[in-house]
């Protein structure tokens, strides 16, 4: 079977025909050229309105990458014609394989984006033999194509949390979809204020609003205000993972005030390399750890006081029935309020002011799960760290969308692997 064969089968433009194909040597590499002739008799599209009209003139030669074939570069060669448009003037005509002054055919760009959802945009250049601007750009058009052409219905759950992309406190808003059997990224929005999380609220029409009936998210005060006032009716749970890390954060902040006074004291390898054998779960602690905790709870420190009260609170999340639970808690509070340890009592105080919404969390267990939105943040940190960072959130924004956003494709006549 001859290449140009192939090519008809695989590339079938109505108005263009395939001529000569040559090998040729550049660089020290061999690269096919494959050249394009419009059809006898056929008109150029115009690229400014799309409709045909007569010729103009033609313009040099222009070459296009295409797919590559056995390790080769192909290229296709073609001499561009302009179209004299009733309506748009002088245009240069549109061509099926290609989209504006793009260097490289749309299947190329998209065959580079696909192999980017799998390698850092680096490698995939250095493996490919082109920029890395090139890839940018080929995960550009993926995307933009791929919100311009997605369904934003049937939205039932929302998950709301931010992630810092860059030093200096800079972070980014996400919005991520998590119904059961549709988990995807829904909006990425500058900075954690209300005015980035309005961002995603605005263009949504008040049937979707109304369809959302859960929402998870932290105890940030900006995103729990344009909650309330964008989908108020919608049960919003309080995230188990980030209550904990409040908790958690409490435990390492007693630990690390008692440590510097026995250190002053001379007392300070008590609770030396003791920080994650209070942290983790005794389940996840190896052996060393767990022997070295045994020791350290006969100790009568404010560490261990405050350990206790967070293995404590562990049971909270065993109750089934939400008036349970909430008792459960009301008595933890107390207890933990005269324990005089001032950052246990602020996790007390903080719980207490968002009883309710805590308390969604079992009216919607079993439904939806915040685990998934801390999925989705390690997926979106892990983007961010294999392009070694992002100068332009623009940048950071396309390619979060470009993992985690589930976006459709358009059918080509073949899959790329």
């Amino acid at each position: 079977m001859q290449l140009k064969t192939i090519l008809n089968r695989m590339e079938k433009y109505k108005s263009f025909v395939f001529g000569k194909i040559s090998l040729e040597e550049r660089e020290g590499s061999a690269v096919v050229l494959v050249t394009i002739r419009p059809r006898r008799g056929s008109r150029p599209v115009c690229s400014g309105c799309g409709k045909r009209g007569p010729g103009y003139d033609q313009r040099e030669h222009r070459e296009f990458e295409y797919l590559p074939l056995w390790g080769l570069g192909v290229l296709f060669v073609y001499r561009m014609r302009r179209v004299n448009c009733a309506r748009c003037g002088i245009r240069v005509e549109q061509v099926p394989w290609g989209d504006g002054k793009h260097r490289q055919t749309s299947k190329y760009q998209w065959y580079l984006a696909k192999w980017a959802q799998r390698l850092s945009w680096r490698v995939v250049a250095e493996v490919f033999g082109t920029s890395w601007q090139s890839v940018s750009q080929a995960v550009r058009m993926a995307v933009e194509w791929g919100l311009s052409h997605r369904e934003i219905t049937g939205i039932k759950a929302i998950g709301i949390d931010e992630i810092a992309w860059r030093k200096g406190h800079r972070y980014v808003t996400l919005v991520y979809q998590i119904n059961e059997g549709c988990k995807r990224l829904l909006y990425v929005g500058k900075d954690r204020t209300e005015a980035s999380l309005r961002g995603f609220f605005a263009p949504l029409s008040a049937e979707v609003k109304a369809g959302i009936q859960f929402v998870c998210s932290d105890m940030w005060q900006a995103y729990l205000k344009v909650i309330e006032e964008e989908i108020g009716k919608a049960v919003h749970v309080l995230d188990r993972f980030h209550i904990m890390m409040h908790v958690s954060k409490a435990v390492d902040e007693v630990r690390a005030g008692e440590s510097r006074e026995l250190k002053r004291s001379g007392s300070g390898s008590v609770l030396k390399h003791t920080r994650w054998c209070l942290l983790k779960r005794p389940e996840n602690l190896t052996k060393s750890q767990s022997i070295r905790l045994r020791e350290l709870v006969k100790l009568n420190l404010r560490t261990v006081r405050a350990y206790l009260l967070k293995e404590d609170f562990q049971w909270f999340w065993e109750y089934r029935a939400p008036h349970a639970a909430m008792r459960f808690l009301e008595d933890w509070c107390r207890k933990t309020m005269s324990s005089r340890l001032d950052p246990m009592k602020r996790v007390a105080r903080m719980l207490r002011q968002h009883q309710a919404l805590i308390r969604n969390w079992f009216v919607a267990r079993g439904t939806i799960s915040g685990g998934v939105v801390e999925g989705f943040n390690n997926k979106a940190k892990l983007t961010t760290k294999k392009a070694y960072g992002f100068r332009e959130l623009k940048t950071l924004e396309i390619a979060l969308y470009h993992q985690l956003g589930n976006l459709p494709e358009p059918e080509f006549t073949h899959r790329f692997r």
